[in-house]
């Protein structure tokens, strides 16, 4: 049996540069989840499902929920990625939605992505123009961290990924 395999959804990159890192760390293989099927991951041990959080909503979990009879008795991870700073509350959140019933024990890794408008389709750009708006009424003391973030990103690119996010989950994949 091989060791492990990565499934992943990746929207605008940050999630497939987490993923190639932690492909150069573990030698793991990897598979889109848009064409991932349950008899693609039978022979590893480890499968780890990498996505992007948006409104709180994993990319790519559906992978998990509808395979998970046949994933249960494999070591699971899931690593996620959003643009907000590690929040432990929002962290909490995403999960609570995301991971329901049988999934509920699978262990949920955060890694901090990036922001370009540039690369975002119509339809996210304008739903992030007009969630920023809404913000903007709001005093800047209030905000939660995303909130925060949201506004110092700006229309501007920036780009948080960070291979040191990763270690958390290396670590649970060594044990």
């Amino acid at each position: 049996m091989a060791t492990g395999v990565i499934v992943y959804q990746s929207k605008y990159g940050a999630t497939k540069k987490y993923v190639d890192w932690l492909i150069e760390e573990t030698n793991f293989d990897c598979i889109e989840a848009s064409g991932a099927k349950a008899k693609d991951v039978k022979n590893y041990r480890i499968v780890v499902l990498c996505g992007g959080v948006y409104a709180s909503g994993i990319a790519g979990i559906s992978f998990f929920r509808k395979n998970y009879p046949e994933l249960k008795d494999k070591k699971l991870a899931i690593f996620c990625v959003g643009a907000s700073p590690f929040e432990e509350q929002a962290l909490c959140e995403v999960k609570t939605h995301n991971l329901k019933e049988d999934l509920k024990n699978v262990p949920m890794f955060y890694g901090r992505g990036a922001w370009d408008e540039g690369k975002m389709t119509f339809k996210d750009r304008t739903l992030c123009k007009m969630l920023k708006k809404a913000i903007a009424k709001k005093d800047p003391d209030t905000y939660e961290p995303w909130m925060k973030a949201l506004m110092e990103a700006g229309d501007g690119t920036c780009d948080w990924t960070d291979k040191a996010y990763l270690e958390p989950l290396l670590e649970y994949l060594d044990r």
